[in-house]
């Protein structure tokens, strides 16, 4: 079959035995083109000799032989001159003419065979008949349709688009999520369809190869821009589509994010919820065992102590040590007692009242009115009467501390605002307690609701008045949280369940 002495790679028996072994028609070709030796299969299904094709150009052969018309090549687009390039494999797909007149399908492999300074020395080239795939790829168009029906029927956005981004394909959920038809799409490209800038970035990533698969983009989040001009995320993913390994067009499938990312922020909120109960709860039987430990001996040091200050004249040199003495025992009481109202042994009395009315009793209730001198109150109360069942008086001490701790953020200078308002659907009142302070640190906020997280000076605070307002809250049903804030200022909000009006409150009210 060959002739050793015209490829010298083949001189042993065995090396023949396992060319002629092969299963697909194969050649072994020069770098020019010339043929230098061809399998048993070659010659069993062209029905040629070796003397009648050795040394002649693949190209001559294919072109010239009657025998080997479905055979023909064009050697302008032969991938053997990319395998000595690039001394990689390569392959290539042709339909030809049979003698018979028939469509054949070849797939042609060029792999390079290396010579002692990893030249391409020879090319070995393999002839693989696929026809019988492609007739099955004509027997079964209706897949195709399928796979149409299929498309349009996806609860997923499916958009494909050509070179030049115009809009080759929109299933149906894709023009419900983005607002077109499918003959709006005709007037528009795919940049119309993401914020801008975006389309370009999501190219780029489909072309690098450091991001999974050259030519695809595995799960992505993005945010999508429909006809009425609104910002919607999704999860997408995206590939190239190649004809001939050159780019054809783009497809992208797409997944409405809004109703997840509600979902899990709802979740993310009642597990933040549930966090901070059960850490309250726990903080506060560690603080109503502490505080019952320290009063016995702290009432003990005031007794005694208040018994000897009467003793002592006022001129005794130990007084004033004695006065030190039992001021500090007495704001050791006080601590005492703020812990023991943090530890809430007791259940809320709860009563209908008007939110407004809150409002205005927390500001009278305030001992030192000398901390508004300099600070200028605004008051938005709501012109509809909001009701709210829950104790009257914790709430109050949640909007005192609130107050103070808002002039305290301001230096006593600014202005403080506050809100009542009531979402009607959802059955909520609210109160905003607005400063215009420098604000609260970011790295702060996560902490703020925390027992004894306090930001003030030693001696000014025991970091209780948050985290009491935050279970006050919680067991009058409603919630404290940090609306905004900033260099300009802060806003919290206080939620409520509102109360419905009936007949007989309303007639109380009158009367």
């Amino acid at each position: 079959m060959t002739d050793s002495n015209q490829f010298d790679s083949l001189e042993t028996d065995w090396r023949l035995r396992l060319f002629d072994s092969l299963s697909f028609p194969t050649l072994v070709l020069r770098p020019d083109r010339t043929i230098i030796a061809a399998n048993k299969k070659f010659h069993e299904r062209n029905r040629t000799r070796i003397e009648e094709i050795l040394g002649k150009t693949c190209q001559h052969i294919f072109r010239e032989d009657n025998n080997l018309k479905h055979l023909s090549c064009n050697g302008s687009d032969c991938p053997l001159q990319g395998v000595i390039e690039t001394k990689q494999t390569k392959s290539v797909v042709q339909k030809n003419i049979g003698t018979n007149g028939e469509e054949v399908w070849e797939e042609r492999v060029f792999a390079p065979i290396f010579g002692d300074q990893h030249e391409v020395k020879y090319i070995i080239e393999s002839l693989r008949d696929i026809t019988a795939v492609k007739d099955l790829e004509k027997k079964y168009s209706d897949v195709r349709q399928l796979i149409d029906k299929v498309v349009q029927s996806s609860v997923s956005g499916i958009i494909a688009a050509n070179r030049k981004g115009e809009i080759i394909l929109l299933n149906k959920a894709a023009e419900e999520l983005f607002g077109y038809s499918a003959a709006d799409a005709n007037s528009v490209t795919i940049e119309d369809f993401y914020p801008p800038g975006v389309a370009r970035d999501i190219m780029k990533k489909l072309r690098d190869e450091n991001i999974g698969e050259k030519g695809k983009l595995p799960s992505t989040q993005f945010n999508i821009v429909t006809k009425e001009l609104e910002e919607v995320p999704v999860e997408m993913t995206a590939a190239i589509i190649y004809e001939e390994g050159k780019e054809a067009a783009t497809a992208a499938i797409f997944n409405d994010l809004r109703e997840k990312q509600a979902v899990q922020k709802k979740l993310e909120e009642a597990e933040s919820q549930l966090f901070q109960s059960e850490k309250l709860a726990s903080l506060g039987r560690l603080a109503a065992g502490v505080a019952h430990e320290i009063n016995n001996p702290l009432t003990s040091i005031l007794l005694y102590g208040n018994l000897m200050r009467e003793k002592l004249e006022e001129e005794h040199p130990l007084a004033s040590n004695l006065n030190y003495i039992l001021e500090d025992a007495e704001r050791c009481q006080e601590i005492v007692k703020n812990l023991l109202a943090y530890s809430r042994q007791t259940r809320p009395a709860k009563d209908v009242f008007y939110l407004n009315n809150l409002v205005g009793e927390s500001l009278r209730l305030i001992r030192d009115q000398k901390l508004f001198m300099n600070v200028e109150i605004i008051k938005e109360l709501d012109d509809y009467q909001i009701l709210v069942n829950a104790d009257k008086n914790q709430l109050c001490q949640v909007l005192i501390n609130l107050i103070i701790n808002a002039m305290d953020a301001m230096d006593g200078r600014g202005t403080l605002n506050l809100k009542t308002f009531r979402d009607r659907k959802a059955g909520k009142a609210f109160i905003e307690v607005t400063d215009t302070g420098s604000g609260i640190p970011p790295e702060n906020l996560s902490k703020i609701f925390d027992p004894f997280f306090t930001t003030k000076e030693l001696g000014k605070g025991t970091g209780l008045g948050l985290s009491m307002a935050y279970g006050i809250l919680e067991e009058n049903h409603g919630r404290i949280s940090v609306k905004e804030t900033g260099p300009e200022g802060t806003t919290f909000l206080l939620e409520f369940p509102e109360e419905p009006v009936s007949d007989e409150f309303h007639f109380m009210s009158i009367g």
